[in-house]
């Protein structure tokens, strides 16, 4: 059987023999817009629990658009030209209208990378582009403190705004439920402060904090306190299907707007699944996504539900980019060396997380699931041990390897990865 995983800029075939039994998991087919452009237009004119763009930018001196980094697929080219456009026609200056790159705490996007980021040259040219940087103290504003003791500082040029848009892709997020909305706000804008705290090991060890997940998730409860910190927030959310085409988009309040579209997306990244499997062959969803192991985590996760205790667990993600930044490279060391266990425990003694190493920490579930297997062609050296699993040169004859180990021949196939998330539900 041939099968293709997403992997780098295109995708990596695998031949797997006939008597191997396969199951493909995707998402059903999502309905794809004929013309992009026209439904942009429309939703920015019937907006959800907001009025349309224009009469919301009238009377307005500046306004500041969220987007988000270089990691997410996000279609902004089609977006921002209008965005842009129904801020102008109503009055703003092109020169009081910023677009800023929610980075978080990874790095800048700058160059032809920025370029491909905005996908629109005329946007280029016309109005300010920025990146925020978390960890440059005097770029942030204080808000105040959340219930749960999180200090909340945001980028002061969002803060500062007339008008507030943030614009986002929705998928699942293995901790924060789903991306989007909100989640462009805090962690996107947020000081490195902010971020550390609801980054440490009590938010992400619990159990609501997962794929899909929002009632109860503590991330996502800290990202609605902040958000009624700002007060209006106007959101404009996109989900695309397995070949990136726009399969919805809408645009208004960004809590309401985003619940919308999470309801939409929900209908086809979470797939039923009657069985668990010894063995499970995903990968790392492609590029923006794998291009360092820092993202591949988030592939090695979604799957765990059907992946059966003391399982195999295969993941393909090119990593162009190597392993991530010098803290997660410095978290994977720590990782190697106390253990599974002995980092945890480590972790768990602070009340702000340590830059990136809320990924290793995420890299324990899968370990202790099972077994992981690594395919890449983009680390070398140290990166590689630094993984902390299995590296392996042919996915095919790991896949072999691991049905003969298991004694069972039966294997499930994820092609794209943490996009789509398999939910274990046994037959009646």
């Amino acid at each position: 059987m041939h099968v293709e995983l997403n992997y780098g800029r295109g995708t990596l075939p695998i031949e797997l023999p006939d008597t191997l039994g396969v199951t493909v998991i995707r998402k059903p087919v999502m309905p794809v817009h004929s013309d992009p452009a026209a439904s942009v237009a429309k939703a920015l004119s019937q907006p959800v629990g907001a009025r349309p763009l224009r009469e919301e930018a009238r009377g307005k001196t500046s306004a500041c658009i969220l987007i988000c980094d270089i990691t997410r697929p996000v279609p902004n080219g089609l977006l921002l030209p209008q965005i842009v456009r129904a801020l102008l026609d109503a009055g703003i200056a092109a020169q009081r209208i910023l677009i800023l790159v929610a980075t978080g705490l990874h790095r800048p996007n700058e160059g032809d990378e920025l370029a491909e980021l905005i996908g629109d040259p005329w946007v280029l040219q016309t109005v300010p582009i920025a990146n925020h940087f978390a960890r440059n103290d005097d770029d942030h504003v204080l808000l105040g403190t959340t219930q749960a003791g999180t200090v909340v500082r945001l980028d002061q040029r969002f803060v500062d705004a007339d008008l507030k848009i943030v614009t986002g892709l929705v998928e699942p997020h293995f901790m924060a439920g789903f991306s989007g909305g909100r989640k462009v706000i805090a962690p996107g804008v947020a000081h490195a402060e902010t971020i550390t705290t609801f980054h440490n090991a009590r938010f992400m060890s619990h159990a609501r904090a997962d794929n899909c997940v929002l009632e109860d998730n503590p991330l996502h409860r800290e990202q609605l306190e902040i958000v009624r910190m700002l007060g209006r927030v106007l959101a404009v959310n996109t989900v695309i299907d397995e070949h990136r085409r726009l399969s919805f988009v809408n645009y208004g309040e960004v809590v309401e707007s985003h619940l919308h579209a999470v309801s939409f997306i929900r209908e086809y990244a979470q797939v039923a699944v009657p069985r668990r499997f010894q063995t499970v062959v995903t990968s790392a969803a492609g590029y923006p996504l794998d291009t360092t192991y820092y993202q591949t985590v988030k592939g090695m996760v979604a799957p765990l539900d059907i992946l059966a205790p003391g399982g195999n667990l295969i993941v393909a993600s090119e990593c162009a980019e190597g392993i991530g930044s010098p803290e997660y490279r410095e978290a994977q060391r720590r990782l190697l060396a106390r253990g599974v266990d002995g980092f945890f425990a480590d972790i768990s003694r602070q009340s702000h997380a340590e830059i990136d190493e809320w990924q290793t920490q995420m890299q324990l579930k899968p370990m202790r699931r099972g077994a992981v297997h690594l395919y890449t062609t983009g680390l070398r050296g140290e990166d590689r041990a630094l993984t902390g699993v299995n590296l392996i040169e042919s996915v095919s004859e790991t896949v072999l390897s691991c049905t003969q180990s298991a004694g069972s021949s039966d294997i499930a196939v994820i092609p794209e990865g943490p996009y789509v998330v398999p939910v274990y539900r046994p037959a009646a």
